[in-house]
């Protein structure tokens, strides 16, 4: 008899039904880029404002993604033991109170709290957006699903920019800028409250009566024929809470494989940063070229707009090349291409070409990225084990900022710096190459071989590929 895992990840996609969920979900991630994004568009302006340094404005960038850190452990970890659903919804909501206060700041150093505060808030998203689409998604779409949900990034980060450019005429109020998705998130967080429950979670909770009636529901909605399938024994042992739960379920992702997780954090470390020092830096680089205001706006406008492309095309590319290779190749690529801007960014055509190219090859790494680690953990594992890969990577592109500011470009300039940072990544490929698994194909809850993993109540069995 079939599990009721099992029977959720064979059903037929329809977009009246797991389409709604991917794009409640999107829309969520949507506000987790428009906010990154916006850190770069804040930096000058807030610094001109409160006559900051080069590295105090790094600092409005690192206020926000080290709370962003914070909340990608601790809502991955509450989402594994409180639900998606409820995580789901509340996680906006901090982010909007908190946002609404940090337009009011009086002063810089309430700003970088509120900024912090509304990080913790905004940095739950991710993770437990990712954990519910995979969980609700037919196993047979899963990558592309997956890797279409990242096309939500670059449109935020587009919309940011456009918002952001058109307001430069009406003075480039930075608090103006700050509240422009208050209202929306908002009205998200109202609308997330009809999500059901992931079926998947409640299978693994052993919440029968209610992991039946999704899953029931389900069947009906998409039009598949009804089976019998049964619902596993639940996990009776005490539970941990608080930073104590956040520990234990650490501890559990590198029981579960140390290679697997070492791989995975490397990854989101390497990519994620070359990511966001472009993302949070490139208006003001851009800016110290000579551009005004408007030119190194749109600049970064012009890198996520070509993004959306690149997620489209990443998403044709998943399913058929795999995920090891699309990540492999075009990561690798996104960074020297930033070598090449640093290079030619003193020539009139060529630096915003340099940034097009930067921008597209990124997009196809990132989206395989956050499906793989959707992907390679078991359901108990999956919402902490990518939130400690998503925290660990805005943990060290938290500070980047900072550090780029003060450090690295000051000292080593531009190329150099790139350079770096791109040797990195290529050698966090490598280490993937070797240590973690193809996952195309695969059942959710298996481990490299195909056998089914049991993770949580009966972590002692959990393999060590």
């Amino acid at each position: 008899m079939k599990s009721g895992d099992q029977i959720v990840q064979e059903l037929p996609w329809r977009w009246g039904v797991q389409g709604k969920v991917f794009i409640i979900g999107g829309l969520g991630y949507l506000f987790d880029a428009y906010d990154i994004a916006l850190n770069g568009f804040l930096m000058p302006l807030v610094g001109k404002e409160f006559d900051l340094t080069l590295g105090q404005r790094g600092l409005v960038a690192t206020a926000n993604l080290v709370g962003m850190a914070v909340g990608a452990v601790a809502w991955g970890s509450v989402a594994d033991r409180i639900g998606r659903k409820k995580a789901f919804s509340v996680t906006l909501l901090i982010f909007a109170v908190f946002s609404v206060l940090g337009a009011a700041s009086p002063t810089y150093w309430i700003f970088l709290l509120l900024r912090f505060l509304a990080g913790v808030g905004l940095g739950g998203c991710i993770p437990v957006d990712y954990a519910l689409v995979s969980e609700f998604s037919p196993r047979k779409y899963r990558g592309r699903i997956l890797t279409a949900l990242d096309l939500w990034w670059p449109i935020g980060v587009t919309l940011c920019g456009l918002v952001s450019t058109a307001m430069l005429p009406l003075g480039g109020n930075w608090r103006w800028m700050l509240l422009t998705m208050t209202l929306p998130a908002l009205l998200l967080f109202w609308v997330r409250r009809g999500v059901p429950e992931s079926p998947v979670y409640l299978s693994e909770k052993g919440r029968e009566r209610e992991a039946r009636a999704v899953i029931d529901d389900l069947v009906v909605r998409t039009g598949a024929s009804p089976q019998p399938y049964g619902i596993p024994r639940p996990d009776d042992r005490p539970r941990t809470k608080g930073l104590a739960a956040a520990a234990e379920q650490l501890r559990l992702i590198w029981r579960f494989s140390p290679r697997i997780t070492s791989a995975v954090w490397l990854m989101f470390a390497t990519i994620m940063l070359v990511y966001y020092a472009a993302l949070s830096w490139m208006p003001s680089i851009l800016k110290a070229e000579g551009h005004g205001d408007t030119a190194a706006f749109t600049g970064t406008t012009v890198m996520s707009a070509v993004g959306i492309l690149g997620v489209i095309v990443s998403t044709a590319l998943v399913d058929v090349v795999g995920r090891k290779w699309l990540i492999g190749v075009t990561a690798p690529l996104a960074a020297f291409s930033l070598v090449v801007f640093a290079l030619v960014r003193e020539q009139e055509t060529a630096p915003l070409v340099a940034i097009a190219v930067f921008g597209f090859l990124v997009q196809l790494a990132i989206p395989v990225l956050y499906a793989y680690a959707s992907e390679v953990y078991p359901t108990p594992l999956r919402a902490s084990g990518f939130g400690w890969a998503s925290s660990v990577s805005r943990s060290l592109t938290g500070f980047a900022p900072l550090l780029f500011g003060s450090v690295l470009w000051p000292v080593l300039g531009l190329p150099w710096t790139f350079g770096v940072l791109a040797v990195a990544v290529l050698l966090a490929m490598g280490w993937m190459a070797v240590a973690a698994p193809e996952t195309k194909g695969r059942e959710l809850d298996a481990d490299p071989m195909g056998v089914p993993q049991v993770v949580g109540g009966a972590a002692d069995s959990a393999t060590t590929p």
